[in-house]
């Protein structure tokens, strides 16, 4: 067998099919996700539940898994009463989790069919933005009247303890600012571990209202990232920012987009008509897409389809 490449190296010459949303699959297993740590508490609750979610994922052909690490911080578990150790225990579990699924599936597939499959799904291990532990929307605004500073030294511990895991890449996702951008770039320096960067937009700006032209640029000539790109927004901004983030960066872009439905806070219900349509995942990979998943409300169907697209024949 070839020697196991790192994610870096795939994407020198593959565009890979990332996962879908983990929340959506959790409630399709039965899970109550009303708590306000969302999936993050079923890493102490229901952690079979969380493995399931990934395994569903690889089966549809995802080659990319992203941890359930999203809301789960310090601060947030903290107030639930867990302790420094163990929420760090919790976050190293995230990325066990994610790997003992593609495990899973490789055994599944026997013994070596089973191994390529196991070696061929990279491990993200997420970080979301200081927003998401607030759990009330702010990841959809930014501006939290918190400097680079502050947010830096947020965010670090958290991202040492996923470092420390051994994930493939962190996944620094659904940013809504080029300032907390800024901040995670520098919390996740000298950690050891490649990052990707994704914003969440709305008219082409990041949800703060910046320019994505100069959101992008924070992480020109910065070699510990290797993909770029936006996230958890309406599959139209798509398109344009793939280019974007090619012709601003030079790296490959990393898109997954929800699927066209929006959050209706006050009815407490997904409103709208889905629109995020897998044959688009070519014209994406086609302008320098080189991660492609999907974020809220596509499930494994909608990422079986996306590699059919991308990977024919799989």
């Amino acid at each position: 067998m070839e020697p196991v490449r790192t994610l870096a190296e795939a994407l020198g010459d593959a565009t890979l099919v990332l996962d879908g949303g983990l929340s959506n699959q959790l409630e399709a297993q039965g899970c109550d996700l009303s708590d306000a740590l969302w999936s993050a508490r079923l890493l102490a609750d229901g952690p079979e539940q969380i493995e399931a979610a990934h395994a569903a994922y690889v089966r549809a052909g995802a080659r990319v898994v992203t941890t359930a690490s999203y809301q789960a911080t310090f601060e947030g578990l903290a107030r639930r009463g867990l302790s420094r150790a163990e929420t760090a225990r919790l976050l190293a579990r995230s990325v066990e989790l994610a790997r003992a699924a593609a495990e899973r599936v490789g055994e599944e597939a026997g013994q070596e069919a089973g191994r390529e499959a196991v070696e061929g799904v990279w491990v993200a291990a997420s970080v979301g933005p200081y927003g998401a532990m607030l759990a009330d929307g702010s990841e959809y605004r930014g501006r939290y009247g918190l400097s680079v500073r502050e947010l830096e030294r947020f965010h670090r511990p958290r991202v040492e303890v996923l470092a420390a895991a051994g994930p493939d890449v962190l996944a620094l996702e659904t940013v809504p600012d080029a300032d907390e951008a800024e901040a995670l770039l520098r919390a996740v320096d000298g950690c050891g571990v490649p990052v990707w960067l994704s914003y969440t937009v709305e008219g082409g700006r990041t949800r703060a209202g910046q320019e994505l032209a100069e959101a992008f640029a924070v992480v020109a000539g910065n070699d510990q990232v290797v993909a770029v790109g936006i996230n958890c927004c309406d599959p139209v901004e798509a398109g344009a920012a793939v280019e974007l983030a090619g012709a601003v960066t030079g790296k490959p872009a990393v898109v997954y987009p929800n699927s066209g439905e929006r959050w209706d806070a006050a009815g407490r219900g997904w409103r709208g008509d889905v629109t995020f349509d897998p044959s688009r995942a070519a014209v994406w990979a086609g302008a320098g897409a080189r991660l492609i998943g999907g974020c809220c409300r596509v499930g494994p169907p909608g990422i079986a389809a996306l590699a059919r697209v991308l990977a024919p024949g799989t």
